[in-house]
């Protein structure tokens, strides 16, 4: 089998995206994960939605879950003091430099292991350092038009949240969303016919039977 490439499409605001970032190891062999960083807000003003930290009656059992996950799969979780938090700086840092996989795990293990919000210039002073990334690509031009164009294509490829997991496949993009989700990427990993059968290959026949307004 040829070598595959999967897009982590992430955001550092996401506790969920730090727990996939551990399970990206039990990925098979012939997996090459290229991290892309996105910003959230921008993808759910697109489609919509709100983030689950902003619903109130959601936002306690999203934090204990994500900890729980965080904490199943052998992380040290601890939240930043404040989240949401801004992450358009740190995020521009991470695109601007293209970032790999272990400076992505050191910028996560900031906010999620030290639990640390790199919204202020003291903060993410101290991200840059942890991380090794360049503070002047915070207000580079360059790096923000990384972001944006990031953030752009994965709404053109279907992403409506983070973490998601994207591979090109000959009919387009299959998404994957949601350290959830990680399970049923291994499986379509393993056989990439796996949604052309029963009992998946009828859902996109599936009608909108209400909608609201």
């Amino acid at each position: 089998m040829t070598g595959r490439t999967l897009d982590f499409h992430y955001d550092l605001l996401s506790p969920f995206a730090h727990v996939a970032l551990k399970r990206l190891g039990e990925l098979p062999g012939d997996v090459t994960v290229r991290p892309v960083p996105v910003l959230l807000g921008a993808i759910l003003a697109h489609w919509g939605q709100r983030g689950p930290a902003e619903i109130s009656a959601k936002r306690l059992h999203t934090y204990r879950l994500s900890v729980f996950l965080g904490v199943k799969y052998g992380l040290a979780m601890r939240f930043p003091p404040r989240h949401p938090f801004n992450p358009l700086k740190a995020l521009r840092l991470l695109a601007g430099s293209d970032a790999d996989l272990a400076t992505v795990g050191r910028a996560f293990d900031f906010v999620f292991g030290e639990g640390r919000a790199p919204d202020t210039d003291d903060e993410l002073a101290a991200f840059a350092d942890v991380t090794g990334l360049p503070m002047a690509l915070a207000d580079d031009p360059a790096a923000k038009a990384a972001l944006r164009a990031n953030t752009e294509q994965a709404i053109a490829r279907g992403v409506f949240g983070v973490p998601s997991f994207v591979l090109e496949t000959a009919s387009g993009h299959v998404v994957f969303w949601g350290v959830d989700a990680v399970d049923m990427l291994l499986a379509w990993l393993e056989d990439e016919t796996l949604f052309e059968r029963e009992p998946y290959c009828h859902l996109e026949d599936v009608t909108v039977g209400i909608e609201r307004k």
